[in-house]
C-alpha cells in the first residue's frame, strides 16, 4: 500500500476517517445539493455545443482504446487517474426508459464533483482510465453517457481512455498509460508517478469482483487507493491478487537436464531433434540460439501450415545429410510417431527435448509478446499475434509426457528462464491479464 502523502494533499480539509457505517452518513447534506441522477441530452445542438468530445481516430493499431476529453484539459505533471463504475459512478446504471426518455446515471457518491474540481484545482490532470469491453450496441450507449457526466462537471477538465477489447489496453494491461505518457509527452511533460494516484474498486477486496485496478497501479507504480479510502477517507481493508504472478516461479531450476551429455553434438552427427511443449515457452528462441548457429534446419508448422509438409520437410533435409529440429508443440505419443518412425526408416537417430512450465506461463508469455514486448525489441522480432486460450488449454488436455520407449536416444528437459534487458523483464514481471480477477 502507497504512503497516504499523496492522498493527504488530495482531499477535502478536515476530514475524518470513518467506519463502514457511516457510509450512507458520508453523502451527508452534499446529498441535497448535487442531484444523483444525471438525463443523457438528446438533443443534437446540446450534443454540438457540449464541452465533450470524443477524439478520432481512437488509439491503437486496431483504434481499440477510445480517447475524448471534456474542455481543454492540460498536461500536468501530477496525475490524478480515477476508474469509472464503481468509482465515479455507480457500476449499474438504470435501464434506459422507453421511448425517447433519456438514461441516466449516478454518481457513486454525490461529493464526488466536489472532489474532482478539488483535485483539479490542486494541480492535478484528471484522467479516467476504464474498461470496457463492450458489444457494439452496449458501447453505442456507453458512449453516451460520458457527456452526460462531463456536463455534470462543467468545471472539471478531464481526458478518459477506454480499452473497448480485450487486448493490450485493457487494465491491468499497461497500454493505456502508455498512451497517456505518449500524449503528455508531445506537450513536453513527464508525469511524476510518485506524485500522482490511481483510484479504481477492483481492488482484491473480499467483496470486490477483481483486483484489476490494484494490479494496473502496481504495474505502473503508481500510489493506489480504492473509492472507499479516498472520497470517504475509511481505514484500508485487507485484500488479495489472485491469478497468475512470475514470482511464482521457482528461481533456482538448472536451465537444461540432463547435463551429462551435451545439448548439441561436440562432434556434428546428423539427427532429427523434436521440441515437446506448450505454445509461448521460447521455443523458438531456444532453436535460434543453440540450433541455428550449428546449420540445424528449422521445421515449423506455424509457417509450414501443416504436418504434412513438416514430415516433408524433415525428409527432405535428411535426404540432404542435414540435422533439423521440428519445433512445435508435439504434444503426445501419436503426434511424434510421425518423426520416430521416419527417422527409423532413414536409419537417423531423434533425440526430444521438453520444455518446462504451466499452461499459466505459457499464457503469460503469449500476452506478453503479443502485446507488451518493449518497442525496442518488438522491432527486432516478427510480429506476433495473441494465440487463443484453447491452444493452452487442448495442449493440457492431450499432452503425454515423453518416454524413452517411443523411439528417442535421449530426452532432455529445458526449464524457463527469461532472457532479456533490464525493460524487458520489467514489463515480463508485470500482471498481464485480459480476462479474469
Amino acid at each position: 500500500m502507497a504512503s497516504t502523502s499523496n492522498m493527504t494533499n488530495i482531499k477535502p480539509s478536515g476530514t475524518k476517517k470513518r467506519s463502514s457505517e457511516d457510509l450512507d452518513d458520508a453523502e451527508g447534506s452534499a446529498a441535497s445539493k448535487v442531484p444523483k441522477l444525471f438525463p443523457i441530452f438528446e438533443k443534437k445542438t446540446g450534443e454540438q455545443n457540449s464541452t465533450f468530445q470524443w477524439i478520432k481516430p481512437a488509439l491503437g493499431p486496431k483504434q481499440t482504446c477510445l480517447h475524448g476529453t471534456n474542455l481543454s484539459p492540460e498536461s500536468r505533471p501530477k496525475v490524478a487517474a480515477f476508474d469509472l463504475d464503481g468509482c465515479l459512478i455507480q457500476s449499474s446504471f438504470p435501464k434506459k426508459a422507453k421511448g425517447s426518455a433519456a438514461p441516466e446515471f449516478q454518481w457513486w457518491r454525490p461529493n464526488i464533483p466536489k472532489k474532482l474540481k478539488e483535485v483539479y484545482d490542486l494541480g492535478y490532470t484528471v484522467v479516467i482510465i476504464t474498461n470496457q469491453a463492450l458489444k457494439s450496441a452496449a458501447l453505442a450507449d456507453w458512449k453516451k453517457k460520458v457527456p452526460a457526466i462531463a456536463a455534470a462537471l462543467p468545471d472539471v477538465p478531464f481526458r478518459i481512455l477506454a480499452a473497448i477489447a480485450r487486448d493490450g489496453y485493457r487494465k491491468p494491461m499497461p497500454g493505456m498509460w502508455y498512451e497517456l505518457e505518449r500524449i503528455f509527452a508531445s506537450d513536453g511533460v513527464k508525469i511524476d508517478k510518485s506524485a500522482s494516484v490511481f483510484v479504481g474498486d477492483a481492488a482484491g477486496r473480499q467483496s470486490d469482483f477483481a483486483a484489476t485496478d490494484r494490479k494496473w497501479a502496481l504495474n505502473i507504480g503508481l500510489p493506489f487507493y480504492t473509492p472507499e479510502e479516498y472520497f470517504l477517507t475509511l481505514p484500508a481493508a485487507p485484500y488479495t491478487l489472485p491469478g497468475f504472478h512470475v514470482s511464482s516461479l521457482p528461481a533456482d531450476l538448472p536451465r537444461i537436464t540432463p547435463t551429462s551429455t551435451p545439448l548439441v553434438p561436440t562432434h556434428p552427427i546428423q539427427e532429427i531433434v523434436v521440441f515437446v511443449g506448450y505454445p509461448s515457452l521460447g521455443k523458438s528462441s531456444f532453436y535460434r540460439k543453440h540450433f541455428d548457429p550449428a546449420g540445424y534446419v528449422h521445421v515449423n508448422q506455424d509457417m509450414l501450415r501443416t504436418r504434412e509438409k513438416c514430415v516433408k520437410a524433415v525428409l527432405d533435409a535428411a535426404q540432404e545429410g542435414k540435422s533439423c529440429v521440428v519445433d512445435n508443440t508435439n504434444r503426445n505419443a501419436e503426434t511424434r510417431r510421425y518423426y520416430v518412425e521416419l527417422a527409423k526408416k532413414l536409419s537417423v537417430p531423434i533425440r526430444c527435448i521438453v520444455f518446462n512450465g504451466s499452461l499459466e506461463l505459457a499464457w503469460h508469455n503469449n500476452l506478453y509478446r503479443a502485446f507488451h514486448l518493449p518497442p525496442e525489441a518488438a522491432e527486432k522480432e516478427p510480429k506476433r499475434e495473441l494465440l487463443p486460450y484453447n491452444a493452452f488449454t487442448s495442449f493440457r488436455a492431450q499432452y503425454e509426457e515423453p518416454q524413452l520407449n517411443e523411439g528417442f536416444t535421449e530426452i532432455k528437459t529445458v526449464n524457463w528462464v527469461f532472457e532479456g534487458d533490464e525493460d524487458e523483464r520489467r514489463r515480463w514481471n508485470m500482471w498481464l491479464q485480459i480476462d479474469g480477477k
